[in-house]
């Protein structure tokens, strides 16, 4: 068996559009644009990238975006401050706190800040509390893509065996409660799981996102298996590894998502719907 690849960059090119359409209708009907505010503190080099990249794909939908930049000694009540302010805007819907923050500002105080309509993120307390209790809120942006990917290809998670490698609030904890939500039987495992490949072997669904390269084995894929890699690893050589033995995977899974090019780009095609939606639910 040879894995399909699961294009996440074609993917995430119809997400925009669909975005770009809404966004547009929109502005049409409130007469003005969707509006995502990020926060930078630091000059983190992959944070800078990536805040960048955010930029101009807002701008390519018809999002407003901004970005306030801070210094790496900012206070953690200057940048609470600036959150506040946001959040008494009308004309802002989404607000994205970049992380990590410098050392010395604690990250969950400054989120649980953000207002929980305009947290687009879906990291705040409130919208984690909605995701456990099934109730709507805004999702976390990879995990929402995660689930995208799984319904392009045809995947219903109903009544499948999934397994989630990774505890993280940002990717497994949600992921989980996502395919709970959709009728699978979910197992989330870890880098601490007692023989980690026997869990893994019986899974129709694997979501690798523990953040080690090649952790999870070609070897422990069951045959036809839909693999999704959210591990993005940097090698000494420069290039980018996920959490999955790729080519031996390949040789099992129906599906798999290569690194780069998988679940990463649907990151910020999942943050600007979300921004528009949160637009859409402040409007009424």
């Amino acid at each position: 068996m040879t894995a399909q690849l699961i294009d996440g960059k074609a993917i995430a090119k119809k997400v925009r559009a669909e975005v770009k359409l809404r966004a547009a209708e929109f502005a049409a009907a409130h007469g003005r644009k969707p509006g995502l505010e990020v926060v930078l503190v630091g000059n983190d080099a992959a944070s800078q990238v990536y805040v960048r990249n955010k930029e101009r794909a807002s701008e390519k939908v018809g999002i407003r975006g901004a970005v306030h930049r801070l210094p790496a000694d900012a206070s953690q009540a200057a940048v609470v401050e600036l959150v506040e302010q946001l959040n008494a805007r009308d004309d802002v819907d989404g607000i994205l706190v970049q992380l990590p923050l410098p050392g010395h500002i604690d990250a969950n105080a400054v989120i649980d800040r953000i207002d929980a309509a305009k947290d687009v993120d879906g990291l705040g307390p409130q919208n984690a509390g909605k995701l456990v209790l099934g109730r709507p809120g805004h999702r976390p942006c990879t995990p929402h893509g995660c689930m995208r990917l799984l319904d392009e290809i045809g995947c219903d998670p109903k009544g499948l065996s999934a397994v989630v490698v990774g505890r993280s609030n940002l990717v497994g904890k949600p992921i989980a409660h996502l395919l709970l939500q959709r009728h699978a039987t979910v197992t989330l495992a870890h880098s601490r799981t007692r023989d980690l490949g026997a869990v893994v072997s019986g899974a129709d669904i694997v979501v690798a996102a523990v953040g080690v390269r090649a952790l999870v084995r070609g070897e422990w894929i069951k045959p036809g298996a839909v693999v999704l890699d959210v591990g993005i690893n940097r090698a000494d050589d420069g290039k980018l590894y996920g959490d999955v033995e790729f080519e031996a995977a390949c040789e099992r899974a129906a599906h798999i998502t290569p690194v780069p090019g998988g679940v990463g780009p649907m990151t910020i095609a999942m943050l600007l719907s979300n921004t528009v939606d949160a637009a859409y639910r402040r409007v009424g």
